[in-house]
């Protein structure tokens, strides 16, 4: 598998594909995610994405299962020198903020959400969960408008300077926060946020699309991670839960719009004219854009991952990706 380096040149190398294991452990059994995971890492798959909060919405979870999984298959494998990991806090509920967690309107309601306390508090409880003393990567999951965001930069840093993590990233965030941390981390000259995950795919959301506390990239995002020389951007649900070749996985609402037919059409086009699936050709697409996104691929099978590891290697023509790009 094909390999670049995070944050510009200052990040660690990470695998072309990032796998996220958000249901590992649980709708994911644990013989299924271990599998997965050495076959993942078989192909060279050294990029690894979870959160503090997966997945605390199913019934009888907590949120710690999935960082806990991931921890069980590090060590017994051996393998947190050849992996680099990514989790997340500020989204994992609170229940001394209440009973609601993060509403559809993206109201963070019990939400732990981004003060310095809770920063630190998270790294060190992730840490114990993945049985490790060190985090490659450190996300601010949502945004928390509650807190200063001075605070909330100058208490990622100190982890940074601490030695406890290595690179900072954000997740949901408007592009105008992103660019306002960025810019407050500089002046003080303190490390900030050097990668940023938003939800991505191929199909475009309607101009009204709205998706709670999670966003979007959108083309301001790109426009300002292309003028950043040391910002790697990842993309999450890149392949809408399996919407895109599976009958029984229809569209989000967001994506049901006049628009997107003619988009699917040309998807499958491309992918029957160079002997790709749909998925590999989707994958291929943000990978090999101006910006690079690199995709964060969910599965639950190995036969699932083993459709989507070819992508990592495709590339598209210049006039198969003007095709897709203007359809």
């Amino acid at each position: 598998m094909r390999s670049r380096p995070l944050a510009g040149t200052t990040g660690p190398q990470v695998s072309n594909l990032c796998l996220g294991i958000m249901y590992f452990g649980t709708t994911v059994d644990e013989k299924t995610s271990f599998a997965i995971l050495d076959r993942f890492a078989e192909a060279g798959g050294t990029f690894l994405d979870t959160a503090n909060n997966y997945p605390c919405w199913l019934d009888g979870s907590t949120g710690d299962e999935g960082e806990l999984a991931l921890g069980r298959w590090l060590d017994s494998r051996r393998a947190r020198d050849r992996m680099v990991i990514a989790t997340k806090v500020g989204a994992r509920p609170d229940p001394a903020r209440g009973t609601r967690w993060i509403s559809d309107d993206g109201d963070l309601g019990n939400a732990e959400g981004l003060a310095a306390k809770t920063i630190r508090q998270g790294l060190e409880d992730s840490l114990r969960r993945l049985g490790t003393d060190r985090l490659d990567l450190y996300y601010a999951h949502i945004e928390d408008r509650r807190v200063p965001l001075d605070e909330t930069v100058e208490a990622f840093a100190e982890l940074v300077a601490e030695g406890t993590v290595g690179t900072l990233g954000v997740s949901n965030h408007a592009t105008w926060r992103i660019a306002e941390a960025r810019r407050l981390a500089a002046e003080r000259t303190l490390p900030g946020y050097q990668v940023v995950q938003q939800k991505h795919t191929y199909l475009k959301p309607h101009q009204d699309a709205r998706f709670g506390c999670q966003r979007h990239v959108d083309d301001e995002l790109l426009d300002y991670a292309g003028t950043q020389d040391d910002l790697t951007v990842l993309g999450y649900s890149t392949l809408m839960a399996g919407a895109y070749t599976r009958d029984d996985k229809p569209l989000l609402a967001q994506y049901a719009h006049d628009g997107s037919p003619a988009r699917l059409r040309m998807l499958r086009e491309v992918a029957d004219e160079i002997g790709a699936t749909p998925n590999q050709v989707v994958l291929a697409w943000l990978l090999g854009g101006t910006v690079p996104v690199l995709p964060v691929i969910a599965v639950s099978s190995v036969a699932q991952l083993e459709e989507l590891l070819p992508a990592a290697e495709l590339d598209l023509a210049p006039e198969l990706r003007a095709r897709l790009d203007a359809a």
